[in-house]
């Protein structure tokens, strides 16, 4: 049963992974509109309630990538919007993914530390 669980994982963020590598490949997309997409799509699918049923299958492969990022948005905001109303519009996403949000800053922070920035040619 356990082995099971796995394997969902390991389906669901493949296909999503394929799904990016796809739009990368066989478009003229730029990586920073296949994120706004991904996170949005992770959003749009979990207002319409079918992304937290793909959660329930694939576990960390559908949370981890992009769309989850959308998918812990959307739902943050869902839960502050039942028990503070119309604020928790605001607050509710900020709140469910600060840890990510910062853990992003600072990982990125140091990444810049420690690397040496080169101009693209």
């Amino acid at each position: 049963m356990e082995i099971e669980k796995y394997i969902w994982c390991f389906i669901i963020g493949g296909i999503i992974c394929s799904i990016g590598q796809i739009l990368i490949d066989k478009t003229k997309l730029t990586s920073a509109r296949i994120l706004v997409l991904f996170v949005t799509a992770g959003a749009i699918l979990t207002g319409l309630g079918l992304y937290p049923k793909i959660v329930e299958l694939g576990g960390a492969g559908a949370t981890v990538p992009l769309t989850g990022f959308g998918y812990s948005l959307a739902k943050g905001t869902m839960e502050a919007v039942d028990q503070s109303g119309f604020l928790g519009i605001f607050t509710g996403g900020i709140k469910a993914t600060a840890g990510g949000i910062s853990a992003a800053i600072l990982f990125g922070f140091m990444a810049a530390l420690i690397s040496k920035p080169k101009i693209k040619s």
